[in-house]
């Protein structure tokens, strides 16, 4: 999973539409990062887009892919969807895709602190025990 710097910067510049687009080294791939957001990545120089059951069917009707990946002899897939050609061509057309992308990385990130909340570790559960 290799991929050039030449074209983290063309998908950099591409999504910059939702905001300050950084690319950071990842997997020899990149994370692309909005606000510290992750919300794209790169792997193999194809550019996949963050997806959550709110878009997903849009990738899905745009004949988009999930990106998987192999290790330790088993596929993992990610919410991460290839994104579509059309949206390759401008940033005009990558615009809404990059916006549908970012608010899934939203959304899940929201989902993840709700359930750090929930496990509190300094919580202790009260002892039903009587005191001596």
């Amino acid at each position: 999973m290799k991929s050039t710097r030449e074209f983290a910067e063309y998908a950099v510049e591409l999504l910059g539409t939702v905001g300050s687009v950084v690319a950071r080294r990842m997997f020899g791939g990149y994370g692309l990062y909005c606000d510290g957001v992750m919300f794209a990545l790169i792997a193999d120089d194809v550019l996949y887009l963050k997806a959550d059951d709110a878009s997903r069917a849009a990738f899905e009707r745009a004949g988009s892919e999930p990106f998987a990946y192999d290790a330790r002899g088993r596929r993992t897939t990610m919410a991460y969807w290839r994104a579509p050609d059309d949206a390759m061509e401008s940033r005009e057309l990558a615009a809404p895709w990059a916006r549908a992308a970012l608010a899934a990385a939203l959304r899940a990130r929201a989902t993840q602190a709700t359930r750090r909340r929930g496990r509190n570790p300094r919580a202790r559960k009260q002892s039903t025990r009587p005191k001596r």
